[in-house]
C-alpha cells in the first residue's frame, strides 16, 4: 500500500508534449499522487473529461489501455453534426445541443481541425418531399442559431434538378427531381482526441496510454483507485484517486464488472462500417445524404477521397477489432450506386474501417432506434460512469461526468470552463492560415503542403517545419502516402504519444485507410523514423512492421467473409503488438535461461589435475520459462 502521497495540484505544463519522457513522468506521478480525479478511457469522452477536470483546478490522471482513440473515437463518420435524422424522431433537444456544440468546435475550440462540409439531399418527389424535408432543414438552421454565437456555416438552399446536375454530374439523371443542400462539419476524429489529450497534459493532467486498469481498489464499498498494468514495461502498480470516472465506451459493462457492479444501465454495441473511395471515382462539389430503409447514408468528401457510410447492426464479438464483412461492403455499394450514373465496384474501394457505437440499450430490437443520448451514474461510491452519447456532444458528456464526480468532493470547486478553452494549435490558427503563402515561401514547401500541415496541427505546424529545417530529408513524402511527410512520423512519436507503428499509420495519420496498399509501403520507412525517437533496435523495428502487415492482411481477408463470425475469426488471427512484444520478451528470457543452464553444464577449466570422472549422471534439466520483468507474469 502506498504510504506517502501528495494531494497538491500539478502546475500547468510548459509544453503539451506526450513523448516517451513525458509518459514516464506521468506514470511516476500516477504512482505517487492521490488524485482528485482518475479517468479510465482515452477516447473522446475520457480525454474530454480529463481536460474538463484539470481546468477546474483538480489533480487529474488519465489512463488508456491501448492508444488514444483506438476504439470508437477514431472510427466514426468523422462528422460534427446535429443529426438530421433525429429530427424525424422528434429528438429536438439532442439536435439543438449538438448543433450548438458544432458551432463551438468550428469557431472557438478547434477551427484547425473542424471544417464546414456541404451536403445534398436528393429529392425524388417534387412537392410533398421538398416541403417535408425543407421544413426539417429550416428547423435545423433555426436550432443552430439558438446558441451564444452564430452557427459558423451557411443555411440550407433549395436546388432545381439542373442546378444539382451541374454540381454533381455523376448522379444518375433519373435518380432525382431536385435537391436541398445544407451544411454540417467534419473532423479528423483521431487527431482531435490526440489534441484533447495533449491539451489536458498542457494544463497539468498526468496522461498515459498503454496502461490498463485491471481492477478497482476498494475500502469497504468505496472505490479509491485502480490496479494498473503498464503494458509497455509489464509493471503493475496502484493509482489512488478520490473519484474514478469510467469512460470506456463499448467496454463500459466490462469495466463495471470489475467492481462487482452490474450498473444502472447496459451498453449495447452497434457496428458501423465505412468505405474509402478515391475522389476521382465520381464528380461532385459536395457530399450526399441518402435515405436507406433503416436510417441514412452519407457520402462525405475527405481530402482526396470519399467516405461512404454507415451501417448499423448489432455486434457481440471482439470489441477491439470489429470487422467489416463482404455483405456490409455490398450493402453500402448498392445504396450509393442507386444514385450514381456509373456504379462503384469493389475494385474502387481503397480502404474499409469498422467501428462500434456505445448505445444505451433499451427494448428496441433495432440498434438504429436505441438512444444516442448519454447517462451519468454514481454506481458505487467513488466511481462515476458515463455512457452513450454522440461524438459531437463529447464536451457536454465530459462536463456532466465531472459535475457528478465533483459533487462527491469536498470544498468549493469551479464550474466547467471548457466552452472557452481552445485545443493546442487552435490559438492564432486563422492568422497562420492567412500567412500560408508566406510560410510556404519561407519554408521552401509547396503551399498545398503548408495547408495540409495547418489543417492537421494548427499553429503547431511550426514544430513540423522546425524538424524539417533541422533535417531536410524529413520533408520527403512517405512511400505510397504522398500526403504525409517523414517529419509527421517523428512528431507523432516525440510529441503525440504514438508508441507503436499502428498508432502512427492508423490514427496520427490516416494512411491505413487512405493509401491504396493501406500503408504497406510506408510501414518500413515509418518504423525506421520511429525507431530513432523511441530507441528501438532492429528486432523491435521488424516486429512493428510485421505486426502491421499482418493486421492489413487480416483486415483484407476478413472483408471477404460473408458474416460477422467468420470475419471476426480471421481478423483476430493478427495479434496486437503488445501480445507480439510479450511473446518476444518471453522467448528472449527463455533463451537466456537456457543459455545459463547450458553454461552450468560446461566442465570447469583449471590448472590442477583433473579429478577422476564421476559415474554417469542425468543432465541438468533446462530452466523453466523465466518470469517477465521483476517476477511479474508476462503481459497478456
Amino acid at each position: 500500500m502506498v504510504t506517502t502521497r501528495s494531494t497538491s495540484q500539478p502546475a500547468v505544463s510548459s509544453t503539451s508534449r506526450l513523448g516517451p519522457a513525458e509518459r514516464a513522468d506521468a506514470i511516476a506521478a500516477l504512482k505517487d499522487t492521490e488524485l482528485d480525479i482518475l479517468v479510465v478511457g482515452g477516447g473522446i469522452v475520457g480525454t474530454g473529461s480529463a481536460l474538463d477536470a484539470v481546468t477546474r483546478g483538480l489533480s487529474v490522471g488519465l489512463i488508456e489501455a491501448r492508444d488514444f482513440a483506438s476504439g470508437t473515437s477514431s472510427r466514426s463518420s468523422k462528422l460534427v453534426h446535429g443529426g438530421i435524422r433525429y429530427l424525424e424522431q422528434l429528438d429536438f433537444r439532442l439536435v439543438r445541443e449538438a448543433l450548438i456544440e458544432r458551432g463551438l468546435l468550428l469557431q472557438r475550440i478547434a477551427p484547425h481541425l473542424v471544417k464546414p462540409v456541404r451536403f445534398l439531399y436528393p429529392l425524388k418527389k417534387r412537392v410533398i418531399e421538398r416541403a417535408y424535408v425543407g421544413a426539417g432543414m429550416m428547423l435545423y438552421d433555426i436550432f443552430s442559431y439558438t446558441g451564444l454565437r452564430p452557427p459558423g456555416v451557411p443555411h440550407h438552399r433549395h436546388l432545381s434538378k439542373r442546378q444539382v446536375m451541374r454540381s454533381i454530374p455523376s448522379l444518375a439523371s433519373d435518380a432525382l427531381v431536385g435537391g436541398i443542400t445544407y451544411y454540417d462539419a467534419q473532423v479528423d476524429d483521431a487527431r482531435y482526441v490526440a489534441n484533447l489529450a495533449r491539451t489536458a497534459a498542457h494544463y497539468g493532467a498526468n496522461v498515459a496510454s498503454r496502461v490498463r486498469a485491471e481492477g478497482f481498489i476498494k475500502v469497504g464499498q468505496r472505490v479509491v483507485g485502480v490496479q494498473a498494468h503498464d503494458l509497455e514495461t509489464d509493471e503493475r502498480f496502484e493509482i489512488r484517486a478520490k473519484q474514478v470516472v469510467n469512460a470506456t465506451g463499448v467496454w463500459t459493462d466490462d469495466t463495471q464488472a470489475m467492481v462487482g457492479e452490474r450498473g444502472q444501465f447496459k451498453v449495447r454495441a452497434s457496428k458501423g462500417i465505412h468505405l474509402v473511395v478515391p475522389r476521382d471515382r465520381f464528380q461532385s462539389k459536395m457530399g450526399l445524404l441518402l435515405r436507406t430503409e433503416k436510417s441514412v447514408l452519407f457520402v462525405i468528401p475527405w481530402g482526396r477521397h470519399w467516405l461512404i457510410g454507415t451501417t448499423d447492426t448489432d455486434w457481440h464479438l471482439d470489441k477491439a477489432h470489429p470487422a467489416a464483412t463482404a455483405a456490409d461492403i455490398d450493402y453500402l455499394l448498392a445504396h450509393v450506386n442507386s444514385v450514381l450514373a456509373i456504379p462503384l465496384t469493389r475494385e474502387d474501394v481503397e480502404g474499409v474501417y469498422a467501428g462500434l457505437r456505445p448505445l444505451l440499450a433499451g427494448e428496441s430490437e433495432q440498434t438504429s432506434k436505441l438512444s444516442r443520448e448519454h447517462l451519468v451514474a454514481h454506481s458505487v461510491p467513488g466511481l462515476v460512469v458515463i455512457a452513450g452519447g454522440k461524438w459531437t456532444t463529447y464536451r457536454i458528456m465530459a462536463k456532466d461526468a465531472i459535475d457528478a464526480a465533483v459533487d462527491a468532493l469536498d470544498g468549493k470547486i469551479a464550474k466547467s470552463t471548457t466552452e472557452e478553452i481552445a485545443l493546442v494549435g487552435a490559438e492564432g490558427y486563422q492568422a497562420a492560415w492567412n500567412r500560408r503563402n508566406r510560410i510556404a515561401d519561407e519554408s521552401g514547401l509547396h503551399v498545398v503542403r503548408i495547408e495540409h500541415l495547418l489543417n492537421r496541427y494548427g499553429t503547431l505546424a511550426e514544430d513540423i517545419l522546425e524538424l524539417i529545417r533541422d533535417d531536410p530529408s524529413l520533408a520527403e513524402p512517405l512511400p505510397g502516402a504522398d500526403d504525409y511527410v517523414g517529419a509527421e512520423v517523428v512528431y507523432a512519436a516525440s510529441n503525440e504519444g504514438a508508441l507503436h507503428l499502428e498508432d502512427v499509420l492508423a490514427r496520427r495519420t490516416r494512411i491505413s485507410i487512405e493509401a491504396w496498399d493501406r500503408g504497406v509501403s510506408a510501414a518500413p520507412v515509418a518504423a525506421r523514423l520511429m525507431a530513432g525517437v523511441l530507441g528501438w533496435d532492429k528486432g523491435r523495428e521488424d516486429r512493428e512492421v510485421q505486426t502491421y502487415l499482418k493486421r492489413v492482411a487480416a483486415e483484407r481477408a476478413s472483408q471477404l467473409q460473408p458474416d460477422d463470425e467468420s470475419a471476426d475469426r480471421i481478423r483476430l488471427e493478427a495479434p496486437d503488438i503488445v501480445d507480439v512484444d510479450a511473446a518476444a520478451a518471453k522467448a528472449a528470457k527463455t533463451a537466456r535461461a537456457s543459455n545459463r543452464a547450458r553454461a552450468t553444464r560446461k566442465p570447469a577449466t583449471s590448472a590442477a589435475p583433473a579429478a577422476p570422472a564421476a559415474p554417469d549422471a542425468p543432465a541438468a534439466p533446462d530452466a523453466p520459462d523465466a518470469p517477465a520483468g521483476d517476477g511479474a507474469p508476462a503481459a497478456e
